[in-house]
């Protein structure tokens, strides 16, 4: 019976948010109604308070974060990992027992082969053929048992690699993540407390009016392009990150507000070259513009503090 009260709710709760019943938007909304998951209520209830409008996108990263967890990743890799170091580790456990009997049979038939008895000798030496033909078939199989391990691992690497994809990079665009973000001002600041970062926040104007427009998926399309033009002016040392549907920001360390200043107004300048025509159509679409908020990190200051600095320069400038 509670189940199904909170099903209701769950899609009550959507249609106040003004957001689509689809499947991943029910699951948040149903963790929400069940009022069991704080983090992910308290990330909804702060995004509310700052007056911005829940969307797919936001729906997206809470999914990610919170529900999906990456549980079934987890299960599957560490079951992975586990055999293949129990095989290495009976891979290495057969190659010490396999050396240690041979060295034994060795140290056996010295004496023999010391010997002036010639049918002791005859014996050892038929003894440590024996022990030596055991001996390379053992390590023919650990050749082939390694290979194989190698196999499992490249496998096990190429898995890994695209699950960090998935934890660490936006879909559409191809840039950065928030929790990436996170990661990354972690590990600066680990290095140096006092490293300076500089912040460009990007807000692509007017592309909730463009993409209700011309649609989601073009609207997708327009952000991943203007998403590889931002992320032309950094180098490998800076972060490109999506914030949001229409955001984007740029995380420079040891760069100081002016430079970022002109990085902004050369971004700036390459998103309104930039022109779109659509392929089914034709059409050229309009042109895309940006604004910018450039801010520094100032000691012992959240990354938080900082974007929400960079957003309000963005409508104190209104532009690059």
């Amino acid at each position: 019976m509670q189940a199904n009260t909170t099903m209701s709710q769950a899609v009550i709760q959507l249609n106040q948010w003004d957001l689509p019943v689809n499947p991943v938007n029910y699951a948040v909304s149903y963790e929400y109604c069940k009022n069991n998951n704080q983090l992910l209520i308290a990330n909804i209830k702060h995004l509310r308070l700052s007056g911005k409008v829940l969307d797919n996108f936001f729906m997206e990263q809470l999914f990610k974060d919170y529900l999906l967890e990456q549980s079934k990743f987890r299960d599957e890799i560490i079951s992975d990992l586990s055999h293949l170091f129990t095989e290495i580790n009976s891979s290495c456990e057969k190659s010490i027992t396999g050396s240690q009997r041979f060295i034994e049979e060795l140290d056996d038939s010295i004496p023999a082969l010391m010997s002036s008895n010639k049918n002791s000798v005859r014996l050892a030496i038929a003894k440590l053929h024996q022990a030596s033909i055991t001996f390379k078939n053992q390590q023919k199989n650990l050749v082939e048992q390694v290979e194989i391990s190698k196999l499992k691992t490249q496998k096990l690497e190429a898995e890994l690699e695209e699950v960090r994809r998935e934890i660490y990079l936006d879909p559409v665009t191809g840039l950065h993540n928030k929790k990436a973000m996170s990661k990354h001002v972690d590990t600066w600041l680990s290095e140096d407390a006092n490293r300076k970062i500089a912040a460009i926040v990007i807000s692509v104007d007017h592309f909730k009016i463009f993409s209700d427009r011309f649609g989601a998926l073009i609207g997708d399309v327009i952000l991943s392009k203007i998403a590889k033009k931002v992320a032309s002016y950094v180098d490998v040392s800076g972060l490109p990150v999506r914030s949001a549907t229409d955001e984007f920001i740029l995380l420079m360390p040891d760069v100081d507000g002016s430079i970022a200043s002109e990085v902004a107004e050369k971004i700036k300048q390459g998103v309104d070259k930039l022109r779109f025509i659509s392929i089914q159509s034709g059409i050229r679409l309009p042109k895309m513009s940006i604004s910018c908020g450039i801010t520094e990190m100032r000691n012992q200051e959240s990354l938080s503090h900082l974007i929400n600095r960079g957003r309000k320069n963005i409508t104190t400038q209104n532009n690059c």
